[in-house]
């Protein structure tokens, strides 16, 4: 296995990181590899589960309908 030393770590962090890794009843490397793995796992999405968020927004939005003027002019208002 890989070593990894990570140097800096801000107080107020490495006293979360500890903290949490109490509460979990791990050392504080093990909370760090924890806190990687999910920093770095991927979750496949099944095409199923697109297409049926797909259907499910556009079933919540279809009485709804706004213009492209209304669409363009809501982008517009947002970034100001």
């Amino acid at each position: 296995m890989a070593t990894v030393t990570v140097k800096n770590i801000p107080d107020e962090l490495y006293k979360r990181l500890k903290s949490v890794a109490e509460i979990n009843r791990r050392s504080i490397n093990s909370e760090i590899i924890v806190c990687i793995e999910k920093a770095v796992a991927s979750r496949r999405i099944s095409l199923d589960e697109v297409l049926e968020n797909a259907r499910r927004l556009r079933r919540l939005t279809a009485e709804l309908p706004i213009t492209d003027e209304e669409f363009n002019q809501a982008k517009s208002d947002g970034r100001l």
